[in-house]
């Protein structure tokens, strides 16, 4: 009887993630938020739906604290310092300050529009701490499939600070969890040290672990080359997990400790940085359905309307102000990018964990804060996720990027750390105007043809190779200029 339930158990998660894949797929193609199809699935089966009935809070806080350590970790191990630094100030201050204005502010225009109804301040405040921390996995996934790229930093800032952001909220939410649970009034002095004191260790341990990671990655001689990423895996949840119980914030630990791993060198770091990429996604996904089989859709029709009135305050109101106070100092911003940076306030799974927190936790009310984070994200998600593109081109910050190809027709994949720039074209006639040998081609001196598919079939080329038309080419050059030289001379249009 078990082994039937087990098997049954896994045929239903089966077709759970195909369905959740396949919504990706959709999300891609239509601009809709892979998120909101993730939700879109776990309510389908959940019991309203096919009658898959799931209740269980703490499992359901235990999947979400894992999946957002792992997600943390891989957006720390995908951030580029490089990238990050010209707007590491604005991110930053985005992500702590920015983070309280917009629960502060939230929290209190809430209280005065509920209150006459019985609303408290601290409620209202709790709530408005589980939803305001950002997230732009989502978002970025539609600009990118649409191949819409941001102007002036843009994208680095907004991921920076959504990458960076949740462990103020979890902070700001587990201090008012417990306000609400002692039932006296607080010292705020101490509180504030109390927060102060676990962002420097996470910080601290986030840091030190992720160089002492470094140095034993590098020294550790494994034999089988497939366990290293097991072993990076092994580190995140250490960093997690130390940082726990040093009285530390866990999530800033995390993500801090994937920012030094991913920018060290390390032995097999890319193929740890594809199978972070992978555990990311499949850590989302499970997540997405968890939290799409908790909700009872339901208990969201009469919270509608105050969900609508929250989510508005938040959009319009809120984030807005939260932006350009935040920005301040920084004159050279321009207003329009402020404007777009506003409108990036999407919110996504993390505000719903955190409600599952509340839950956990049973706070007063806690079952309708939650449905109404629900209810807000989705707003958000349909608001603001449908529009980003649109927003970005009507304020004029998209732009044609210099990119490069993404090959499809040769499976080789460079480090960081090797500046060459690889890519792939197909011959065409034009290409082979000077001749239709390798060594006819015009192209620029620090420019390589390294192989040739053709058909089916794969060779080195040498300087009297013939090439024909519809041949891949793979093509290794120093840098951006002399690619596009390349790729001018070779009059390559569909680039």
């Amino acid at each position: 009887m078990l082994e039937i339930k087990i098997e049954l158990t896994l045929l239903i998660l089966s077709v759970l993630f195909f369905l959740s894949i396949l919504a990706g797929k959709i999300s891609s193609r239509f601009g809709i938020p892979a998120l909101l199809l993730f939700l879109g699935v776990g309510m389908l089966f959940g019991s309203a739906g096919f009658g898959i009935s799931f209740d269980n809070i703490s499992v359901a806080q235990t999947i979400g604290t894992l999946a957002l350590c792992i997600i943390l970790f891989s957006g720390g191990l995908d951030t580029k310092l490089s990238e990050v630094q010209p707007i590491i100030k604005q991110g930053l201050i985005l992500a702590t300050i920015g983070v309280f204005l917009t629960a502060i502010f939230t929290g209190v225009i809430v209280w005065f529009i509920f209150k006459s109804i019985g609303v408290s301040l601290l409620t209202s405040l709790l709530l408005a701490s589980v939803m305001s921390s950002t997230d732009s996995a989502s978002v970025f996934s539609i600009l990118r499939s649409r191949g819409l790229y941001l102007k002036n930093n843009l994208r680095p800032m907004l991921e920076f600070e959504s990458g960076s952001n949740d462990p103020m909220a979890y902070m700001l939410v587990i201090t008012f969890i417990e306000i609400i649970k002692q039932n006296t009034t607080p010292n705020y002095w101490v509180v504030g040290r109390a927060l102060i004191v676990q962002l420097i260790i996470g910080v601290v341990v986030g840091f030190v672990i992720g160089k002492l990671s470094i140095y034993l990655i590098n020294k550790i001689k494994i034999g089988n080359d497939s366990l290293y990423p097991i072993l990076v895996f092994t580190i995140s949840i250490f960093i997690f997990s130390l940082s726990y119980y040093l009285k530390g914030n866990s999530y800033l630990a995390v993500y801090v400790g994937g920012l030094t791993i991913g920018n060290g060198k390390f032995i097999h770091k890319r193929s740890s940085l594809h199978f972070f990429d992978g555990l990311a996604w499949l850590s989302q996904l499970i997540m997405f359905l968890t939290l799409g089989l908790l909700v009872n859709p339901q208990e969201l029709i009469p919270l509608i309307i105050p969900g609508l009135i929250i989510s508005a305050v938040m959009i319009f109101i809120a984030r807005p102000l939260t932006v350009f106070l935040s920005l301040l100092p920084f004159r050279k911003m321009g207003f329009k990018d402020k404007i777009y940076v506003s409108w990036v306030g999407l919110k996504g799974a993390v505000p719903i964990i955190f409600a599952v927190f509340v839950l956990n936790e049973n706070v007063p009310e806690a079952r309708t804060i939650f449905n109404i984070v629900f209810l807000c994200t989705l707003v958000s998600l349909l608001v603001q996720g449908t529009s980003l593109a649109i927003i970005a081109k009507w304020l004029g910050l998209t732009e044609t990027p210099k990119g490069i190809k993404k090959l499809k027709n040769f499976d080789i994949d460079f480090s960081d750390e090797i500046k060459s720039i690889i890519t792939e074209i197909e011959v065409n006639k034009n290409t082979l105007s000077n001749g239709n040998r390798v060594m006819d081609l015009d192209i620029p001196d620090q420019t390589l043809i390294a192989m040739i598919k053709r058909n089916k079939n794969y060779f080195i080329p040498k300087g009297n190779t013939v090439l024909k038309e519809k041949d891949k080419l793979l093509i290794i050059t120093d840098n951006q200029d002399s690619l596009f030289d390349t790729l001018t001379r070779l009059e390559i249009k569909d680039f």
